[in-house]
């Protein structure tokens, strides 16, 4: 493994003035242009080999980490700004230096990788929204006696872990329902701690005793006579505390917990009913009765639980549903065909990752916390490194037997059905914390006061108006406006208006133009179906939009409301009061969210309406180019069918067999909505 640095490697081959590495005086701030060629320059000695990179800003942070096959090539696509994620841009922006590491292969890359976003957190990857540690099952493995534990702690080697929990009470349940199962110490019992010093004086060590020590006696002889802990009572511990078990025996008794926490409860269900048939022989009625209810307890568990499968599926589903800023991420861990448990989280920074990155990164940051590995993970889409991905998690898997874990994009079935499940359960998480962080409000205010500030305004634009133009060719031409009011949608205020000038051809500027005349208008302003005068009005269409309505508004005389064109291609803002050029709102940012939403929301309006207007003027006039169908058959024909949606999808022989036309019409008829239905069909794959 080679590591380098991209600021001590320009230092070690001489004065930057010399060889061109950097800025001849270093107290002269770079310009952007400088400080790309230069990064550009020393990327040139970067290997083509795998590896992981790490950008960082000019105090030396790490802002992001990413790994790639070919390194030199990866990082290029950087500062030439190849990579199509919306967060490039402003990442390029920051980075000042970088750092790489080359390693073997893909595999070692993908574990560097996951390593070093845990030590550095960077600002452009994608991570948990609360980055709090969460709840564990801990069995103590380093004691003589193990315990079983609720815990946040860190791993410790001496101890294994189940988990994680996202919900704190359903750890703490089943802690409570494996004890009921399978009498073990708990670690905050007094007693318990009290034995383990004791013990410990003694010279006793849990891995002496499993590597068969034969100088010390079973721990249980040196406990024996005293007073047992409540818990021993009650039948929840097996009364090591007082000698009451045998060494052997409680480390069976743990091996059949840690089974019962991993999910095997068919085998283990089998175990105890061989217990409970062999106490019965022995005629010990009393031990087989205690075996017997802690199989109820497990048959009632199962009860509970959702069988999703007849197969003994072994998988975890994993469900994403993600906005413009954040993601909810829902995990099923299935067992033995049934929901063993499920885990919900939320991801930060969704919209500046894209929604292979977002994935990849989760799956590293859950897989490297959890302690229960299945033999499938099942997602709606595989990422790129899906086979280092699976080499990772077979390797944490560690079968005795030599099993594999698979990643599975299903396309049917059940495992489908399965996704599609998470997916929903994901989207209500995600809404579940909205509500409970007041979320929505929050990135409203903040996107109301990032445009007051990025486009100039004298206040908060509390009433936005956005307008769109949708046309045929000129044809059916329209134009919606829809109103968002404190930063939401105002649907009463919604208005759809019709182009009247006639048009030969598609002409936005001119249809943009009657639109703003006939919406500002001094009796529209004055009518309070229209509402008030807006804070912001939004074009769609950038600057050809921006120019027909500020011509519009000088013949009107209308200077007081600000207008703004925005470009569909790189979500630039062209403002009148401003010569240096667009306004970019930042990637990911509040206002850049709002002003998205705005705009889909005013194409939304303006499509829907053409449709259905360039709907109803087609289904008219089909019927007029058929030869010998007047009013009278028409309306004979409209009422057999009922509407023109039943008369498009009639067959001839359903035209023919309603005998309201002559055989020779329905022929015409048929062959016309066939054409009209094609070029429909047509129309509306393309748009």
């Amino acid at each position: 493994m080679e590591t380098n640095d991209s600021e001590d490697k320009a230092a070690l081959d001489g004065p930057p003035a010399q060889d061109g590495d950097g800025p001849a005086d270093a107290t002269v701030p770079e310009t952007q242009e400088e400080k790309l060629a230069r990064i550009k320059r020393e990327l040139a000695r970067v290997p083509i080999e795998p590896g992981v990179y790490l950008w960082k800003d000019a105090e030396g942070q790490v802002i992001y980490v990413g790994k790639a096959k070919q390194l030199r090539a990866r990082m290029r696509q950087y500062v030439n700004f190849q990579d199509s994620r919306a967060k490039i841009p402003l990442l390029v922006e920051r980075i000042h230096s970088f750092e790489y590491i080359v390693v073997e292969n893909e595999h070692e890359s993908l574990v560097l990788e996951k390593n070093l976003i845990n030590q550095h957190s960077p600002f452009y990857n994608a991570d948990f929204k609360d980055d709090k540690s969460y709840p564990f099952i801990c069995i103590t493995k380093g004691d003589v006696y193990p315990a079983i534990k609720y815990t946040r702690e860190k791993h410790r080697r001496d101890s294994r872990y189940f988990g994680p929990f996202t919900d704190a009470r359903a750890a703490r349940k089943l802690i409570d329902i494996a004890r009921r199962i399978v009498p073990i110490c708990a670690a905050s019992c007094a007693e318990w701690r009290s034995m383990n010093r004791k013990l410990e004086k003694m010279g006793y060590a849990a891995k002496d005793l499993r590597a068969g020590r034969g100088d010390l006696p079973d721990p249980s002889t040196a406990l024996a006579g005293r007073p047992a802990c409540f818990d021993a009572h009650v039948g929840l511990g097996p009364g090591a505390c007082a000698g009451k078990i045998t060494f052997e025996a409680y480390a069976k008794n743990v091996e059949r917990i840690c089974r019962f926490l991993s999910g095997n409860r068919r085998e283990f269900l089998d175990e105890l009913a061989d217990e409970m048939a062999e106490a019965a022989e022995a005629l010990d009625f009393e031990r087989a009765a205690r075996v017997k209810a802690r199989m109820e307890v497990i048959d009632s568990q199962n009860d509970r639980q959702h069988a999703v499968s007849s197969k003994n599926l072994d998988a975890d589903v994993i469900g994403i549903f993600r906005e413009e800023t954040v993601a909810g991420v829902h995990v099923f861990q299935i067992r033995e065909g049934r929901i063993l448990n499920s885990n919900e989280f939320v991801l930060n920074r969704g919209s500046d990752v894209p929604d292979e990155d977002l994935l990849r990164n989760f799956l590293m940051r859950y897989y490297d916390a959890a302690t229960s590995v299945p033999h499938e993970v099942v997602l709606r889409t595989l990422p790129g490194d899906a086979e280092a991905m699976e080499e990772w998690l077979t390797e944490k898997l560690a079968s005795v037997h030599g099993a594999k874990v698979r990643l599975v994009e299903p396309q049917r079935g059940e495992r489908s059905e399965l996704v599609d499940m998470a997916e929903r359960n994901a989207r209500h998480t995600l809404m579940r914390y909205k509500v409970r962080t007041n979320y929505d409000d929050k990135r409203i205010n903040d996107a109301l006061a990032q445009l007051e500030s990025a486009l100039a305004l004298d206040r908060p634009p509390m009433r936005i108006e956005c307008f769109d133009i949708s046309t045929l060719h000129g044809a059916y031409t329209v134009a919606s406006m829809v109103v968002f009011t404190g930063g939401k949608p105002d649907k009463n205020q919604y208005r759809r208006f019709k182009i009247r000038a006639q048009l030969d051809e598609a002409n936005d500027f001119l249809s943009m133009q009657e639109v703003m005349s006939r919406r500002y208008a001094p009796e529209r302003m004055a009518d309070e179906r229209f509402g008030s005068k807006p804070d912001l009005i939004i074009l769609d269409g950038g600057k050809p939009q921006l120019t027909a309505a500020l011509a519009m508004f000088d013949e009107m005389g209308i200077h007081d409301i600000p207008v703004v064109g925005l470009a569909k291609r790189d979500e630039e803002l062209f403002v009148p009061w401003q010569d240096t050029g667009p306004v970019v709102l930042p990637g990911g940012s509040a206002s850049l969210y709002l002003v998205k939403q705005v705009r889909d929301e005013a194409h939304r309006f303006a499509i829907t309406f053409h449709r259905e207007l360039r709907g109803k003027g087609m289904a008219a006039s089909i019927l007029d180019e058929v030869p010998g169908l007047g009013p009278v058959r028409k309306k004979a024909l409209m009422k057999h069918f009922k509407s023109m949606r039943a008369l498009r999808q009639a067959s001839l022989q359903d035209l023919l067999d309603a005998k309201v036309i002559p055989a020779e019409v329905a022929r015409d008829l048929h062959a016309v909505i066939a054409q009209y239905n094609e070029q429909r069909n047509a129309e509306e794959g393309s748009s």
